[in-house]
């Protein structure tokens, strides 16, 4: 497996490509550290459109709302653009604490004393191994850029239909960052608070949590790990 490269970057829009602004409520200062992603979207594409709407929606507040397939949407391209979405929202949250996530500190990538996961990718590491948790998320992000890349599971250009097997790779990849998620907030809440980010961690976690509901992505009991976390985040919207 190759190993990924720490590059950092903010990411914006810009003239030939777009990745979402933020606009959760926060009080501490964010920082910009993130795994660099290779999959953007090509501005005048329609999922750029399709991002902008999302945009759009996650400013009014009502993420229950925001997560909905818009009226006349294909489902997959919805999933695709939210996929890559969260993808990027993950990199940032979790390069705000890479410096107390180390082989040191996370021998094991695990979410609480219960959960514990090892890594495997099917095709470079066929067996599951026990790495530590930075290791364990390198692997990962490499391993979902190279999904979003790959033009044959998630087509950037118009009238390229999406394979048949995109939405059992769609929740694979979302299955797989939730637990990015669970690491934090088992592992690394305490540095959440300490750097002002928990506002900001829980707006982007509800949000993941009420899509991936909204079109049941993933299995609930690979949520256990926050499962009350979940019920509290969300018993006010329902």
């Amino acid at each position: 497996m190759r190993k990924l490269a720490m590059k950092w970057f903010l990411f914006s829009s810009t003239q030939s490509s777009l990745t979402v602004k933020y606009f959760y409520p926060c009080s501490g200062s964010r920082s910009s550290k993130t795994f660099k992603p290779k999959k953007n979207i090509p501005e005048g594409s329609h999922q750029y459109e399709l991002l902008k709407h999302a945009e759009a929606t996650l400013g009014s507040g009502n993420l229950r709302m925001a997560v909905m397939l818009p009226e006349g949407e294909d489902l997959n391209e919805w999933v695709a653009v939210n996929t890559v979405d969260f993808f990027n929202q993950i990199n940032m949250l979790y390069g705000t604490i890479t410096d107390f996530c180390t082989e040191e500190s996370c021998p094991v990538m695990s979410a609480g004393p219960k959960y514990e996961y090892h890594w495997a990718d099917g095709t470079n590491i066929k067996k599951p191994i026990k790495c530590s948790a930075p290791k364990y998320i390198d692997y990962l992000m490499t391993w979902v850029q190279d999904q979003l890349d790959d033009e044959t599971l998630f087509p950037s250009k118009i009238g390229v239909p999406f394979p048949k097997n995109f939405m059992s790779v769609a929740k694979t990849i979302l299955k797989r960052l939730f637990r990015v998620y669970a690491h934090i907030y088992h592992q690394h809440f305490d540095p959440v608070i300490q750097l002002q980010e928990e506002a900001h961690l829980n707006t982007s976690f509800k949000h993941f949590i009420f899509f991936v509901q909204e079109f049941n992505l993933i299995d609930r009991r690979e949520l256990a790990p926050l499962q009350e976390l979940i019920e509290k985040l969300t018993s006010k919207d329902r």
